[in-house]
């Protein structure tokens, strides 16, 4: 069984969150600000964080980026609709992907259940290599690990299956949405923002010039490949 921290200081979105979580068969915890989501994720046995933004102590956004340095467990902001500033800020501490209040749980679900599909590696039709190279970059999969040239990258879960998909078909334009859909298995809302987001962090890690890049290439009014390249 998945476990899931529910982060929002608001007790009925919580307890309603709670109830169409366990429903489908999840464990859920609860936190009502960012210190207490910081220590339920500590003692372990949480699979993926929900996580409001606007909270007292300790708000949502600091704490994502202060989970980011120790876990990469998937980590879903809940947002109000007219914050679209804190949604890219968001994903830019280390966010994964994004549910707007009200929610359409039907979608939320989807998207759950897509980053736990990817976190935890639940197989899938298509058989693929567990080792990716490409130039200097090497992706395990099998030990969920990347390195460049030699070197150790801690990337986040979306950050992770971006590379996955590119290394994955070496010279194939992705476009944002199909990057996007690929990575949340949710419909592309505001998908050319999130994955601009995504790539350029990606870039940052990967990269040794990110405005220069080598390997993630931009083709304009298309989207994104990765360089078809050899050690």
């Amino acid at each position: 069984m998945y476990n899931i921290l529910i982060c929002d200081d608001d007790g009925d979105i919580a307890s309603a969150l709670k109830i169409y979580l366990t429903g489908e068969g999840y464990g859920v915890y609860t936190a009502s600000n960012g210190l207490e989501a910081l220590e339920a994720v500590s003692r372990g046995d949480v699979h993926l964080v929900l996580m409001d933004i606007m909270m007292p102590q300790l708000d949502g956004l600091q704490a994502t980026s202060m989970l980011r340095e120790k876990y990469n467990i998937p980590i879903i902001l809940l947002t109000a609709k007219g914050e679209d500033t804190d949604k890219i800020l968001g994903l830019g501490v280390g966010a994964d992907d994004y549910v707007t209040k009200p929610f359409n749980i039907a979608e939320l679900l989807a998207r759950v259940k897509s980053h736990l599909r990817r976190y935890t590696t639940l197989g899938g039709m298509e058989r693929r290599p567990d080792h990716l190279t490409i130039g200097g970059i090497d992706l395990d999969d099998s030990a969920k690990s990347v390195t460049v040239d030699g070197e150790p990258v801690s990337l986040t879960p979306s950050e992770y299956a971006i590379l996955k998909l590119l290394m994955e078909h070496p010279g194939r334009v992705f476009s944002s949405a199909a990057i996007y859909s690929a990575v949340t298995g949710g419909p592309a809302t505001n998908a050319e923002a999130s994955v601009a987001v995504h790539i350029r962090h990606l870039r940052e890690k990967i990269e040794i010039d990110p405005s220069d890049p080598r390997y993630i290439k931009v083709v304009w009014g298309h989207g994104y490949r990765i360089e078809e390249e050899k050690k």
